[in-house]
């Protein structure tokens, strides 16, 4: 299981923010190449969506 928590909060009226957990370094202290590529993959897709909100 990757850390990919996504956090959605409303800063002020009408501002949200959207944050998450950036997998990719999280999963850096773990030897495993085949999760370290599965981590890349998930990172740049949550990083896609953020800058889309």
């Amino acid at each position: 299981m990757l850390p990919c928590n996504v956090i959605v909060q409303e800063i002020s009226d009408g501002q949200v923010e959207v944050a998450a957990i950036d997998p990719l370094a999280s999963m850096q202290a773990v030897e495993n190449p085949a999760l370290k590529e599965i981590a890349a993959e998930i990172s740049n897709k949550l990083k896609t969506v953020i800058d889309r909100a």
